[in-house]
Order: structure tokens, then sequence, then C-alpha cells
């Protein structure tokens, strides 16, 4: 997050001044098409009327809109410099995705483990281009700047690091760029924002998917020939879109109780309440308990429908299984997406399963009572979900 840049008195009438501050930054004043402009005024707006935000997160808010707004203006520059980046489709990418907080961080990275798939990088994803060779990436400044951004999280946030770590040259989520559509729910995770999450309910998000494919075309564009492992949790919301624009794509679904996914979900993103706002953090954690559960039901109940009309191409996973049996899951897992596991991949798997490097800064504690719901009022909208997947009866 830029700190430089001094936060506007007003945020609703910033829109010209977060562009030139972007412009004076890069040199470039294109950001390609204007879809993205009606998102970037509401969520202008909404910062003014919905948060109660400290000094410090009033500049971390407005840093972090001017960032993403760069990612933009510098994937759409470096696809003006790399002529010919779209000239591949990708094909049968394998994408990660289910309620947040069911597993598919661990089963993304353990999966990269695999050198035979190209991935989306924490880096590449705030600053899209072709990925350079890997051992050139430290004289990037675009990496170094992420690489400090996180490390600044951490030092205000350390608690983070535990519940959920990501490093500049680790593969992360493609949200990170679905986000610079400025349609995205991760504009409502910050900070309190129920203006913009209102209007973004009510709207498409096939613009920012077809901005993700383009950029995901880019990033690979030195290695065309590589096949993508992707993840986002929030696929499931949009099942849809998704296979409009990866038609052959193979998808693994994973599954938990949603009264613990949920649970850790309010837990993860209230833990940068204290940076963000003054106050209402029990109020906050309360209304956001609520709202994740509404959303992730309607997202499990829409992705259901869309995965009758692509039979064989969801593979569920239940987080209980990964956890008792890793290997097996992945033999299970490479059979879908019709790749072998080579004898000499399964020492670098087996390792970081034992390893278990997702607990190396600590464990995540979170209870649901702290959120004002209990367990069955959690589980109550996803009834359907949970008796389809038996992900509370006999899997506690």
């Amino acid at each position: 997050m830029n700190l430089r840049c001094a936060p506007p008195e007003r945020f609703r009438d910033s829109l010209d001044r977060v562009h030139e501050l972007v412009i004076a930054q890069t040199g470039s004043d294109d950001f390609g098409s204007r879809d993205y402009l009606p998102g970037l005024k509401v969520l202008l707006q909404s910062m003014d009327y919905d948060p109660q935000f400290s000094e410090g997160g009033r500049a971390l808010a407005w840093s972090m809109v001017v960032d993403v707004l760069r990612g933009r203006n510098e994937a759409v520059r470096s696809m003006k410099d790399s002529p010919g980046f779209e000239a591949r489709p990708i094909l049968s990418p394998v994408v990660i995705t289910g309620v947040p907080r069911t597993g598919t961080t661990a089963l993304h990275r353990l999966m990269a483990v695999d050198q035979r798939f190209q991935g989306l990088q924490t880096w590449l994803l705030d600053s899209p281009m072709p990925r350079p060779p890997i051992e050139t990436w430290s004289d990037y400044p675009q990496f170094r700047r992420t690489a400090a951004q996180l490390e600044a999280q951490y030092a205000a946030a350390p608690e983070h690091r535990a519940a959920h770590h990501r490093a500049a040259e680790e593969v992360h989520e493609d949200c990170m760029v679905l986000r610079q559509s400025f349609v995205s729910n991760l504009w409502c995770s910050g900070w309190s924002a129920p203006t913009y999450d209102a209007w973004r309910q009510a709207q498409s998000e096939a613009d920012a998917y077809r901005h993700l494919y383009r950029c995901i075309q880019l990033i690979g564009s030195n290695d065309p020939d590589k096949r993508w492992l992707l993840k986002n949790p929030g696929h499931i919301e949009n099942l849809d879109l998704l296979f409009a624009i990866f038609p052959d794509a193979k998808v693994i679904q994973t599954h938990r109780d949603p009264a613990k996914a949920l649970a850790s979900l309010v837990s993860l993103l209230m833990q940068l309440h204290p940076l963000m706002e003054d106050g209402r953090a029990d109020q906050r954690g309360a209304i956001m308990m609520r709202r994740e559960t509404a959303k992730w039901a309607r997202a499990v109940t829409k992705a259901e429908r869309v995965r009758q009309d692509h039979p064989g191409k969801v593979l569920d996973v239940i987080h209980t299984d990964f956890h008792a049996d890793p290997m097996g899951v992945l033999e299970r897992i490479y059979a879908f997406i019709a790749m072998d596991i080579p004898d000499d991949l399964r020492p670098a798997l087996a390792r970081r399963i034992e390893d278990k490097p997702e607990l190396a800064h600590g464990a995540h504690r979170y209870s649901i009572a702290d959120y004002d719901m209990t367990e069955d009022e959690a589980r109550a909208p996803f009834q359907d979900y949970i008796a389809h997947y038996d992900l509370v009866e006999k899997r506690t």
C-alpha cells in the first residue's frame, strides 16, 4: 500500500485524482476498457458514507484503491508492450474453488509443488506482466514492492500471518486481478462498505472475468504450453462465468462444515478491522457473520445449479478427507485432471504434507460465538448442501 499518497478530504470527489496519481507513477494514461469506472465511482462514494475510518485506516484504504488501479494500468500497458500475448488459448486449466476457509489454499499450494503447472504469483497479481525467469524476480521493483507491502501488513497485524500467510513469490488467488474491474466482493472485506456491496450484488462480473482471462494469457505468455493451476473461492458465485471463459476447465470444489468455515473467514477479515476503523468491532463482526453466511449459502446453491449444466467438470473434495489422507485425495484429483503423479514428484509432495507450512506461523484460533451466532444458525441456510456432502453428521 502506497502510504505516500495522502487521502483526499472527500473520496467521492477524487475520481480524477486517483487516475492522476497512477498516471504520475506509471507514465501511462491507458486503463483499458472503461467498464471499471462505475464500480470505482460507487466504491469511492461508499468510502465517504459507510466506514468509520481511523486516520491510518483512511490512508490505507486510499492507498489500496490507488494500488489496484495502478495494477490495472500496468496490466494494460504490459499488454500493449507484449504483441501476440493473446494468440494462444488457455486450455483445460485446473481451478480450485469452494466456500472460503475450506482448504482451498492448502490444496492449491500443495499442487503447486508440481512444476508442470504454472500459477499466479502474488506479485504478478499486483502487477500483471509476462512472468520473467524466477531467478530475476528480486530485480523487479514490482516484486520488491509487493514483498514490502506484505511485511508491513504482517507487522501491523501479526495474527494475520497465522490465519492466511502470503508471500510475494507464492501462488495466490486470481480474485486479486478480478478486483481491478472494481466489481468484487474483496472491496466489501477490508472496511465497512454496505452501500457498495448492495450495488455489487446487482452487477455482473462478466467484464472482470474477461479482464482476468487476458491477464492470465499475459502472465503466462512465456510458458504458453504449461497447464494453469488457478484458485479463487469466489468462483462458486460465478461458475457460469468461469465456464464461459474456460469451457474446458477442470474444477475442484472443496467442502467443509459452514459453521467452521465461515467463523474462520470472519475471524480472518476482522483481524484487519483495527487497522482500518475506529470502534464498532463487535457490531461489525456480528453483521459480517450474517452477511457472509447469507452470501455463501446463495453461492453454493447457485453453484449446484451451474454444475448440472456441466457434468463431469467438477470434482468434490471434503475438507476432513483432505486432512486425513492428502495423498489419497491427490490421487483422485490427478486422475480427474488426466495427469499422473511421477515417482520423482511424490517425495516433494510428501515433504510439504509433512512440513505443514500453513501452520508454520502459528494456529488460527476463533469462535463463532464471538460474532453473535450459533453453529446451528450458521448451518441453517446450508441444510441441503450439508446433507448432500455429509459435512456435519459423520464428519465433526
